[in-house]
This record gives structure tokens, sequence and C-alpha cells, in this order.
């Protein structure tokens, strides 16, 4: 079976992991967590890194230090990981839901504005599937209305917008190191920021809420979010690789869109977009596939699988799912939902195997339509 996704480790991480060890600083000290975070934060191009235990906890970190509590509002897509939404749930705040761009499918900042009331406190754009959001419109409604923006580019490390590194244009910018991530520490997370108060009051947020000018005293209830030494070990060795890995996402992309062309020429799929403004990295290579291709998504996944071809759905909208079901009808993001395909994107991939894939989902899709 070709997986979906695998990590990508090898002789430093592990060389890094048994220094880790044999130091005997193995939790939340050592010398590697201070050096992920300084690295990765002058990757991105920002001052403050907060390494996190998880991509959750640091979209939470983010909100905590915000001041986001009950009573107030903060603007999420409706489609991404459930993740995102739950977050603002674990402030006693409450998601309000935008719909997908057409286009690109991240959030449609034209429908942003109609959505802020006078509670709404921040927005959070995801950079869906390793696409970067138009951070321009989206950073002048919330300038407007007096907005945080907090990116959630848990898929998109690597990833520019208009030259500038994704991590680099909110106010927090969080990410995840998760095993199936572009770059992975196995679990993980990561707060960035340029805001010297914010990063403070994240840090102190993530040990407990202790004061760190005076050891076992917490003037606030803070959480156990600190990343160890282990994952830092990993994260530091994985983040010198990101660019190669990146540069081999987008190389599997052009392999697939190369692959796959005759079928979105003749409407058959949609392939994954990439806006002009955008460097998308290809978390995952993603695909639609049209009503014309005489099988539905779930029937091209089926017959993928028994191919040896592994694949993953898209998202399922929020507004659907019980924790958040409401009235509300966001088309796209419900048709892009119910028609997205990700195929196997992992970086150890070869050009044989998308070949091979794409001669499968070819195949697959002449029989139906009797070709």
């Amino acid at each position: 079976m070709i997986p979906v996704a695998e990590p990508c480790l090898g002789e430093e991480e592990l060389e890094n992991v048994t220094d880790a060890i044999k130091s005997g600083w193995i939790s939340s000290k050592g010398k590697f967590i201070g050096e992920f975070e300084e690295n990765f934060a002058r990757y991105c191009g920002v001052k403050y890194g907060i390494a996190t235990s998880n991509g959750t906890v640091a979209l939470h970190l983010a909100l905590k230090a915000m001041g986001i509590k009950k009573g107030n509002e903060v603007i999420v897509p409706t489609l991404t990981f459930v993740a995102t939404a739950n977050a603002v749930t674990y402030c006693n705040a409450k998601p309000v839901f935008v719909d997908s761009h057409p286009e690109y499918w991240c959030i449609d900042p034209e429908e942003i504005e109609e959505k802020i009331t006078e509670n709404t406190r921040a927005i959070i754009p995801v950079h869906l599937y390793g696409h970067p959001c138009d951070m321009d419109r989206i950073a002048d409604i919330a300038t407007e209305h007096g907005l945080y923006v907090i990116e959630d580019a848990a898929e998109a490390h690597g990833a520019e917008y208009k030259g500038r590194k994704v991590g680099s244009l909110g106010d927090i910018n969080c990410f995840s190191f998760y095993g199936n991530k572009i770059m992975t520490t196995g679990e993980g997370g990561m707060c960035l920021t340029d805001d010297e108060e914010l990063a403070a009051k994240m840090r102190m947020l993530s040990d407990h809420g202790m004061n760190h000018e005076m050891r076992y005293w917490h003037d606030v209830v803070g959480f156990n979010y600190r990343m160890t030494n282990l994952q830092a070990a990993v994260g530091v060795a994985q983040l010198k690789k990101l660019d190669e890995f990146v540069e081999k996402k987008r190389k599997i992309a052009g392999w697939y869109s190369e692959g796959l062309k005759e079928l979105e020429e003749n409407g058959l799929v949609k392939l994954y977009p990439e806006m002009p403004w955008a460097k998308c990295v290809y978390w995952m290579y993603s695909i639609l596939v049209g009503d014309e291709s005489g099988m539905s998504r779930d029937e091209l996944m089926k017959n993928l699988g028994k191919n040896g071809v592994d694949t993953r759905p898209f998202f399922y909208p929020v507004h659907v799912m019980p924790p958040y079901r409401n009235e509300e009808r966001f088309s796209v993001a419900e048709d892009v939902s119910l028609n997205g395909i990700n195929l196997p994107s992992a970086v150890g991939l070869r050009m044989g195997e998308i070949k091979f894939i794409c001669e499968v989902i070819k195949k697959l899709i002449r029989r139906d339509r009797n070709e």
C-alpha cells in the first residue's frame, strides 16, 4: 500500500535524540528546546518562538494569551480540521464559520466581514492542505475592525504568501509537528510572534502559569503545554531539511499535475490550485472528483485502495458535525468536502509511484465512463 503520508527521519534525528537521552534532559528542559524555538522563529522571519506539546494547544495558548473568553466570537473557516474550532471552544468562546474560496479552498476573505459583530475578537485563517490564505485582505479586515489574526499554519510549513513565509503574517502564528506533517517532532507544535508581551504571556501560560522570577509561584491558572527536549531534538534536525522537503513536495505536485492534466482538461477532476501570489507546499496533493467522472469520491477512494493506493477524504465542514451543527449553508465548503481526495504525498515518493497512481485513477474513471 502506498501511504498517504509518512515521516522522513534520518541519522541526525537519531543522533540528537541519543544526545538528549545521554544528557538526562528528556522532559521540558534541555538545550534542544531553545535551539528549536530560536531556529524555527528565524526560519519564518519572526522574533519569538514558544514550543508546545502539539498544534491544538498552540492555538489554545494563542487565544488565551489574547484574552479570548466567554462571550467572545472568533471567525474560523468551516473547512478545516476540527482542532481550529475546538481551541476556540476551550476558551468558552464561539467559533463563527465562514465558507471557502471557490478557487483555492481556504477561507474566503469576502465572506468574513458580514460575520463580524461587536463580540468578534479574532480571525483564524487556516492555510488548508499547504496553500496560503489571502493574508493581505484578511489583515486589512482585521485592522479595520480591531481584531487579532492567528495564523493556523499547521499544514503549511515553508509555504509563502507574496514572498513571505507563512507563520510571520499574524499577531500569533501556530504550527503542528504531528507525524504526518511536512516536518515532524512526533507530536508537538509552536507559537510564533513578533509581540514581546504576547510571547511572554504564552511562555508563562504554557508552564503552569509560573512566575519565571519566583519559582513555584503561580499568578494565574496556566497549562502544561511544554514540548519535551526529545521532541525538540527531532525538530532541530528536521528543520535543517525543511527546504528540501518543500522542494520535493512541489516536485511531487508537478508529477501529479502532469499525470492528471488530461482528466482536468476534460472536466473529470479538478487539480490542486496554486494562486499567483502563493507558494503552496502541497502538504497533501488534493483533487476534486468532477460530476462528469462517472463515480463518486468514495467509490474512487475505495477502488484506489483495492489497487494499493491509500487516500484520505477532505475534512468534513465543522458546521455539519454534532458539536457545532447549525442550519447555515456553506455551499463551497460542502461541495469541496464531498468531492475532495487527498492522494499519497509523502516526501519519499518516487516518480514511478506517482505515475502508477495517476494511471490507476485514469483507468478507473475511464472504466466507469465506459470509455
